[in-house]
């Protein structure tokens, strides 16, 4: 009994071996900066890590993949380096012998790249799949169109353009009417002094004064 299990143990590594293997066609290398991203908090990478991190994997399949199990087990890991580096490939819970596409497993860790980056504090700078592009935000759509606020904002600008000018014109006019009573008051005394000037060489002119005043006046 115990010769068959560790037979199996055997074969299994060995199967493990020749699927997971640097530079396979449907494996991703994986390489976390720890360090990097947390400084003094960082944590020590090790078997429970991996093993944390195989099962974030396996959830992100079971999330991609309706109706089909995966398990850890299903996670193979190979090439670890001190570094924190490795490759792994995923095989199909039906039949262990056999990859599932790099294309499943691209979209499955696409679509949990944010619950497998927080299992780890990481984001995607530091926590790189080689080979999987970054999870891109999902753009913001907002409730007001944007060509409505700037349209709002140009027609603002428009309006209070309009009452700037209106108010200055009334203000203007305002102005003028009340300085027009000073000025026609100036007018008027000139005018008047103008008439009585005029006046008074009129009767200079019509009354003379007598001979014997003028040449009085004279000696």
């Amino acid at each position: 009994m115990f010769e068959k299990i560790f037979f199996l143990l055997c074969l299994s590594t060995a199967l493990a071996e020749q699927l997971c293997r640097p530079e396979a066609s449907d494996g991703y290398r994986v390489r976390l900066s720890i360090k990097t991203a947390l400084g003094d908090e960082a944590y020590v990478w090790n078997d429970n890590e991996m093993f944390l991190f195989r099962a974030t994997l396996a959830f992100a399949m079971r999330n991609h993949i309706r109706g089909q199990e995966f398990e850890v087990s299903n996670i193979i890991v190979c090439d670890e380096t001190p570094r924190v580096s490795f490759w792994f490939v995923v095989t199909s819970p039906q039949n262990t012998s056999q990859l599932v596409d790099k294309e499943s497993v691209e979209e499955a860790v696409r679509k949990s790249r944010n619950r497998i980056n927080s299992a780890f504090l990481l984001t995607d700078k530091t926590l790189e799949f080689i080979g999987i592009p970054p999870t891109l935000a999902a753009p913001v759509n907002p409730d007001t169109p944007p060509w409505l606020i700037v349209f709002g904002v140009v027609m603002g600008a428009v309006g209070a353009g309009i009452i700037v000018l209106l108010v200055s014109s009334v203000v203007q006019k305002k102005r003028k009417k009340d300085e027009k009573p000073d000025d026609e008051e100036i007018d008027e005394e000139t005018r008047v002094k103008t008439v009585e000037n005029s006046a008074a060489n009129y009767r200079a002119t019509v009354n003379p004064p007598p001979v014997s005043d003028v040449l009085s006046c004279s000696f």
